[in-house]
């Protein structure tokens, strides 16, 4: 009774992490549509995240000991790579595509993890994993066919700063490994993401002039929801829901983010919901599925 009360809740939380995740594009692109850039969009969502990766940090670290210079370095490190420059090439990104196909190219993170522990580590790649890419990156490739003919090149460009966010982001898995033994999972991501923070708003106050700051009212409400409802909360989720039912299931309930970026981009952005949408989800899904398993 016991199990099955956790497997429940284990899958709950990371369904709830997941589609939490998820809404971070629907609300970018709806405060794109107040005529905010990506600099400043990322500032204020890093602002207002700040606070709550501080308390995170500080709670994860009490009794442990003190940072080496190598841990520091490393933090330094995975927080630029892991969630500074994969969170702003995501949002400036989001610009030139619809957020259906950005999910899609986030979601082929595991086949990058699997390419770059092939060049650094020297880790094999079955045939069975080359055709489950081949399958998840002609998904991508079938959505933004359709979507480069009514934005035109703009929209190659998006694809490509979402596409260089994901392989940022498998960056800082492949690192952060090690790391995560020795300091523990929330210790990391609060420290690491403190860094991305401290990095977003310095690049704010060196690229912009503090008047760019003062936006429309909704620019600052929305920035709020995506600080604590996509950006803590799901980590939080995520990793309440590791604790019940581990990673491996974890991950694939992950599988419900792109559905329901879908689902939200069509009622609240009036996004396109077709065959070329339906077809290219099911290839990118079906891929990093076989990926996942051959592993």
């Amino acid at each position: 009774m016991t199990s099955s009360r956790s497997l429940t809740t284990g899958l709950l939380l990371a369904s709830a992490g997941s589609i939490a995740f998820s809404g971070k594009a629907i609300i970018v692109k709806l405060a794109y549509r107040h005529g905010v850039d990506a600099v400043t969009l990322i500032m204020y969502r890093m602002l207002f995240a700040l606070p709550l990766f501080v308390a995170m940090a500080w709670w994860a670290s009490r009794g442990q000991p003190a940072l080496s210079t190598r841990d520091r370095w490393g933090i330094l490190g995975l927080g630029f790579s892991g969630y500074y420059l994969a969170s702003f090439l995501d949002f400036w990104g989001l610009q030139y595509i619809s957020a259906s196909l950005e999910r899609l190219i986030l979601y082929l993170n595991p086949t990058l993890v699997l390419v770059l522990g092939w060049l650094m580590y020297g880790r094999g790649i079955t045939l069975r994993q080359g055709t489950a890419m081949a399958i998840s990156y002609a998904g991508v490739v079938l959505v933004l066919g359709h979507e480069v003919q009514f934005q035109g090149g703009w929209g190659a460009v998006g694809a490509l700063l979402v596409f260089g966010s994901a392989l940022s982001y498998a960056i800082y898995l492949v690192y952060s490994g090690e790391m995560v033994k020795r300091l523990g999972s929330l210790r990391l991501v609060g420290l690491a993401s403190t860094v991305a923070c401290l990095l977003c708003i310095a690049q704010f106050v060196l690229l912009r002039p503090l008047d760019a700051a003062l936006v429309a009212p909704p620019v600052i409400w929305l920035s709020v929801l995506n600080a604590v409802a996509c950006t803590v909360t799901p980590v939080l989720l995520v990793m309440m829901a590791i604790e019940r039912i581990g990673a491996g299931l974890t991950a694939q309930t992950g599988m419900i983010g792109p559905l329901s970026t879908i689902a939200m981009g069509v009622v609240l952005l009036d996004e396109p919901f077709n065959a070329w949408i339906i077809a290219g989800t099911v290839l990118v899904m079906g891929g990093v599925v076989l990926v996942t398993r051959a592993r």
